[in-house]
């Protein structure tokens, strides 16, 4: 599995890749992919990373772990490729999306449009078994992404992070700089989105607090 990211993230993320810790799992994903079917794909594990360099970044969003069905996870939080139907999470994103900022909801799922436009679409987990929903929890990808947020937390600038659920929530307290906005909110997955994810204005809110580096939301149709 490819270790260098390619960009400003190489050089902050290079010293978690020679720990212990990440060797480990590592040495789990080689087997896991040589023996299982596993999401996403090995060269997409890090397109979050390799698609919003740091230096980038406006807004992180946090989601638990990869889709575990075919063809869905492509290494972006809550996005799918193209030609897959939309999730019920997405499917909810983008209901909010329409309220908060009358966005029209579009005929795909795939959101590397905003990863263009410095949002950080990062699971806590990067990988998981087909069909088995936390699969791989507690094997090293929390250490791993920990770091990233850590980075994040560090940066000088407005940066906005959407935490949405327990798990997102969950670190909340790693979230020390007063610079950035931390947005939380219930999951937009279909069994928490009445509780506090609909209504919540994460998008108006984000762009508000970014000022003249505003956000475009509208994923067009394909």
């Amino acid at each position: 599995m490819a270790e260098i990211l390619k960009n400003d993230w190489n050089e902050v993320l290079a010293g978690e890749f020679e720990k212990a810790y990440y060797k480990e799992l590592r040495s789990f994903l080689f087997n896991e992919y040589k023996t299982t079917t596993v999401f996403p794909k090995m060269h997409d594990i890090f397109n979050g990373l390799h698609f919003t360099a740091l230096s980038d970044v406006k807004v992180l969003l946090l989601g638990q772990d990869p889709y575990h069905d075919e063809n869905q996870a492509h290494g972006l939080s809550f996005s799918v490729l193209p030609g897959q139907k939309i999730p019920p999470s997405l499917q909810n994103i983008y209901k909010e999306l329409k309220d908060d900022l009358g966005c029209s909801i579009p005929n795909h799922g795939y959101l590397k449009k905003w990863t263009a436009q410095g949002v950080l679409l990062l699971n806590t987990v990067l990988t998981v078994r087909a069909h088995e929903p936390g699969s791989h929890q507690g094997k090293g990808w929390e250490q791993f992404t920990d770091a990233v947020i850590g980075v994040i937390n560090q940066q000088d600038r407005p940066i906005v992070i959407f935490l949405w659920g327990r798990p997102a929530q969950n670190k909340r307290p790693m979230l020390t700089n007063p610079k950035h906005l931390v947005l939380t909110a219930s999951h937009p997955s279909p069994l928490s989105a009445y509780r506090g994810f609909f209504g919540s204005k994460p998008f108006s809110k984000a762009n508000q607090f970014l000022e003249s580096n505003k956000i475009d939301w509208q994923i067009e149709n394909i």
